[in-house]
């Protein structure tokens, strides 16, 4: 379990973010053509997963736009924006913002992804969803970084997360 706070409050998580070093847990998400999709389908890429509770906050939407205006500018690496938002949701939020750079995916089916990760709220206003988090993985699903941001408000650390992709 980790703990995290919400405007100074503190919530908890199922568990602990993969360790860097270690296998990324496998995952099946929904897209937004509710087609699924697995971590094997990424293998060969470089892999940033921006998890986070909502789309439709001003933080996580945030995060959304940054990694997209960064994602374009990198090689070789696929951006996967994590949420348990309805897809349609998901949909709405890129379609009106122009997102196009990166892959929204959605746990909303079982939820299985914020448990192996995770990164599932298990108290506080935001049970249920996931905590505000990055993990990057290699070429070959390996964790190379993480970071679990401590202030659900806050974005996370982008520049930490591109430099562990260029390291990857």
């Amino acid at each position: 379990m980790a703990t995290v706070t919400l405007k100074g409050n503190a919530i908890n998580t199922i568990g602990t973010l993969p360790q860097a070093g270690g296998k990324a847990p496998g995952f099946s998400l929904t897209k937004g053509d509710l087609s699924i999709v697995n971590l094997e389908d990424y293998k060969g890429e470089k892999v940033i997963l921006n998890i986070f509770p909502s789309v439709d906050t001003g933080t996580c939407a945030q995060s959304v736009r940054e990694f997209n205006k960064k994602a374009a500018e990198l090689g070789n690496t696929k951006v996967l924006c994590v949420s348990k938002d309805l897809p349609f949701a998901q949909g709405r939020f890129c379609g009106a913002e122009g997102i196009e750079k990166v892959e929204m995916l959605s746990d909303f089916r079982d939820g299985n992804f914020g448990k192996a990760y995770g990164v599932e709220f298990i108290d506080g206003p935001l049970q249920s969803l996931h905590a505000r988090s990055v993990v990057v993985l290699d070429q070959e699903g390996k964790v190379t970084y993480t970071e679990q941001v401590a202030e659900t408000v806050d974005e996370p650390n982008y520049e930490a997360a591109l430099e562990a992709l260029l390291d990857a």
